[in-house]
């Protein structure tokens, strides 16, 4: 079950958050087999004031269509599951005008007691 949270500075469709979060959930499902329903995202947009980035960092020249995507997910993932969720994204996002560039992602990996969907109780914790 992974919780995402995608930032970008403000855009004018108001729309397009919703489309890059439909990119990023339809790239899960086909790379680290996230399933169907299982879709929880925090879609937010910024003024330029309060998105920050560095428009070179490791020679990687950014713009200001730059988005954050940080996902936090149950560790177990191979190596190369990540590599194909992070190409992925790119690709999924290409058709929105989001340049490869301008995707920043981190994922957050975590062990399965560290989730509650409701009620107060740890549904994937060993009882």
């Amino acid at each position: 079950m992974p919780l995402v949270r995608i930032d970008m500075q403000r855009q004018s469709d108001p729309s397009y958050p919703r489309q890059v979060g439909a990119a990023v959930y339809e790239a899960m499902r086909h790379t680290i087999n996230v399933p169907d329903k299982d879709n929880f995202q925090i879609l937010t947009e910024h003024d330029e004031t309060h998105f920050v980035f560095d428009p070179g960092y490791l020679d990687i020249p950014r713009s200001s269509r730059l988005i954050y995507i940080q996902i936090t997910l149950n560790e177990g993932r191979t190596l190369d599951q990540k590599r194909a969720l992070y190409k992925t994204i790119v690709e999924r996002l290409a058709p929105l005008d989001v340049r490869p560039e301008d995707v920043f992602i981190n994922l957050v990996e975590v062990k399965r007691e560290n989730w509650s969907f409701g009620n107060g109780v740890a549904q994937y914790a060993n009882p």
